[in-house]
């Protein structure tokens, strides 16, 4: 049973807005391709979760503090007994270990994705003892891509290869745990004190004017054009959308760009770019907004049915 479901971050969001509509510096780009990697790789694990039976409690991205420090983990089950960790990875083609550190198949070293489960365990368990709740922990790296390989792996490290995920999700559901108070309990005590995501962590700087303005693919994030009175059509996939689905998308995006500007039908018309009618962008508006009137301008208010 899903308790705690996956969400972009508000970095992986803002960067991936960003990437469509200016030139990100080479450091800027490359970490919003490993957040982007990453994301894709935690949702496929997510669908390995999907086959589990309802009695296993799957709570995704914790972020926690303990002892002033703050952690996350990827994945978790929960059960009566045992908590499992997971951190889950994405990395593609060859690595290999020495000594306890890892390198890509070029020689060059990357973090250790085991000490920063064993970290994660460690402060994991502390917090257990803080909550006075008592569960036997199993800790994981999983490898969801089928393209990695790892030379000189050695015995009884904690990890999970593509290709075992299917046995180790099957063994899982040979046990079909029956929940308890007690888990019950762990887990509303625990929800309760997750934090908030960091917004603007490490993001570039950016304004209005520096922004290429525009409607962009709901699918592939291009730039879409314009092909009859109803849809549009993307320039690089293809995929056709209605015109005043693509607006609100692009609402939402400009709510989220820049929070501290109104919505109004004139810098929705030139945020969108792609629409002729300023009266089509007005009707869109009203139909999904609350029209606000001022003295001499008028602006539209999220409805709190559809507020954040």
């Amino acid at each position: 049973m899903l308790i705690k479901p996956r969400y972009e971050s508000v970095e992986l969001k803002l960067l991936r807005f960003l990437n469509t509509r200016m030139n990100l510096s080479p450091k800027d780009a490359g970490y919003f391709l490993n957040l982007e990697k990453g994301y894709e790789g935690e949702l496929v694990f997510d669908k390995w979760l999907e086959n589990l039976s309802d009695n296993w409690l799957i709570m995704n991205d914790l972020l926690l503090e303990t002892n002033n420090t703050i952690y996350q983990i990827d994945s978790t089950l929960i059960s009566p007994d045992i908590i499992y960790l997971f951190e889950v990875k994405n990395f593609e083609g060859d690595y290999y270990l020495e000594d306890d550190k890892w390198y890509t198949i070029s020689g060059k070293e990357i973090k250790n994705p085991l000490l920063q489960l064993k970290r994660a365990e460690s402060l994991f368990r502390r917090l257990l003892q803080d909550l006075r709740f008592s569960f036997s922990i199993e800790a994981y790296v999983v490898f969801v891509n089928p393209d990695f390989f790892l030379y000189q792996t050695p015995m009884n490290v904690p990890i999970i290869f593509p290709n075992q995920i299917d046995g180790f999700m099957k063994k899982l559901n040979m046990r079909s745990p029956r929940q308890t108070n007690g888990t019950s309990k762990f887990v509303e005590r625990l929800s309760s004190i997750l934090l908030e995501e960091s917004p603007y962590k490490n993001l570039p700087g950016y304004t209005y004017d520096q922004l290429k303005k525009g409607i962009t693919c709901s699918k592939c994030f291009g730039f879409v054009t314009r092909i009859n009175e109803n849809n549009l059509v993307c320039k690089r996939c293809g995929k056709l959308e209605k015109i005043s689905e693509a607006v609100l998308r692009s609402v939402e995006e400009y709510r989220f760009l820049f929070p501290e500007k109104k919505i109004t039908t004139n810098a929705i018309h030139e945020w969108c770019d792609l629409i002729e009618s300023k009266k089509t962008i007005r009707r869109i508006l009203k139909e999904n907004f609350i029209l606000m009137q001022q003295a001499r301008s008028s602006y539209f208010q999220i409805p709190p049915s559809k507020g954040d």
